[in-house]
């Protein structure tokens, strides 16, 4: 049994809540499939409870973006990424700065695993954004039905079952191609050894479904448990509004959950 989260982007409220409800399950192993940092208030505090309570954490393209550069970025995930790598860098702990900087500079673009689940063979792999390009591409919902070669050449890539981010919308793609909401699967997704699925589990600290509840999901036996947890977004929300070097969008948009 255990927990994937993605796209936390220094909510440290979201951040908390969903590591408490995830505790409360009994779950002792998370994996991150990266942007903890980016868009929100608190990257050094998601970064340090990241570093603690993962087991397996997947370079996001907004950690890319702050340790390098924000290329492609909109002009608010630029600010966010600038002004983030800016706190990062004026910790004044040097053994602390030291610390995160060696964890965002060493993370994995990819992880595999090789599991037995309720007696069938399991090939798991994790990435934040896709198969095919795992740091920078958007695999989208609409990407089943108006762009199928794309979704045909990435899943070309996918042995089994692979989980992503970076769009912020959880659900089920499968190589039909078709693309299945957590709630049209009512928020459970059997793993089957012979179907092929590219599972996104949506975002802890920015959701875009419409649903203001942080997202992440969570594998017990064969099956994948898609999961929504109310936090204090208004705390989150007014951190924002009062630093200059983060858009305001970013936090109307929590509003929204878009």
């Amino acid at each position: 049994m255990f927990a994937i989260i993605s796209d936390i982007h220094s909510n440290i409220e979201a951040l908390t809540a969903v590591l408490e409800d995830i505790d409360k399950r009994g779950i002792k192993t998370i994996h991150c499939l990266g942007d903890i940092v980016g868009y929100g208030p608190n990257p050094k505090e998601c970064l340090d409870l990241v570093m603690a309570k993962t087991e397996v954490c997947i370079m996001g393209n907004h950690d890319h973006a702050t340790l390098y550069e924000p290329t492609n970025f909109n002009t608010g995930a630029e600010r966010a990424a600038l002004w983030t790598r800016f706190e990062l860098e004026t910790e004044p702990d040097k053994e602390l700065l030291d610390k995160r900087m060696h964890f965002l500079i060493n993370l994995p673009m990819r992880h595999h695993m090789e599991l037995k689940l309720d007696g069938s063979h399991a090939h798991l792999e994790f990435v934040h954004a896709s198969p095919r390009k795992p740091i920078h591409e958007y695999v989208f919902p609409d990407d089943a039905f108006s762009s199928s070669p794309k979704l045909g050449l990435i899943f070309n890539r996918v042995h089994h079952i692979c989980f992503i981010g970076h769009t912020h919308l959880p659900g089920v793609f499968l190589d039909d191609p078709d693309f299945y909401t957590a709630d049209e699967l009512d928020s459970v997704y059997p793993i089957i050894e012979d179907e092929r699925a590219i599972i996104n589990v949506g975002s802890v600290g920015q959701p875009r479904d419409g649903d203001t509840r942080a997202s992440y999901a969570y594998v017990e036996g064969n099956e994948v448990h898609f999961v929504r947890v109310k936090y204090d977004m208004e705390k989150t929300i007014e951190k924002i509004y009062s630093i200059d070097g983060l858009d305001n969008f970013e936090a109307d948009r929590l509003r929204e959950g878009k």
